[in-house]
């Protein structure tokens, strides 16, 4: 259907103090594009539906965060 996922092109001034993005990106979840809900949609198990946060597949938006945290391992591998 439609991607949730947009992509702008900034504006980048010449005197810009960081170092330029060229693309930014952004989410737009599922339920500012559907208009309305109709009667007969799957439905996902109640507890799938519990884990995932929406009964219904079609409203479900994953969520991925941008900022990965990196544990540091020490060299008895336990995470200092």
């Amino acid at each position: 259907m439609n991607s949730q996922v947009r992509v702008y092109k900034p504006f980048i001034g010449p005197f810009d103090p960081c170092p330029p993005l060229p693309y930014r990106t952004y989410v737009v979840p599922p339920n500012q594009y559907i208009v309305f809900q109709p009667l007969d949609w799957p439905q996902f198990s109640l507890a799938e539906a519990l884990k995932l946060g929406t009964l219904w597949p079609n409203l479900y938006s994953p969520y991925e965060s941008k900022g990965k945290r990196v544990e540091e391992v020490g060299s008895d591998g336990e995470p200092v």
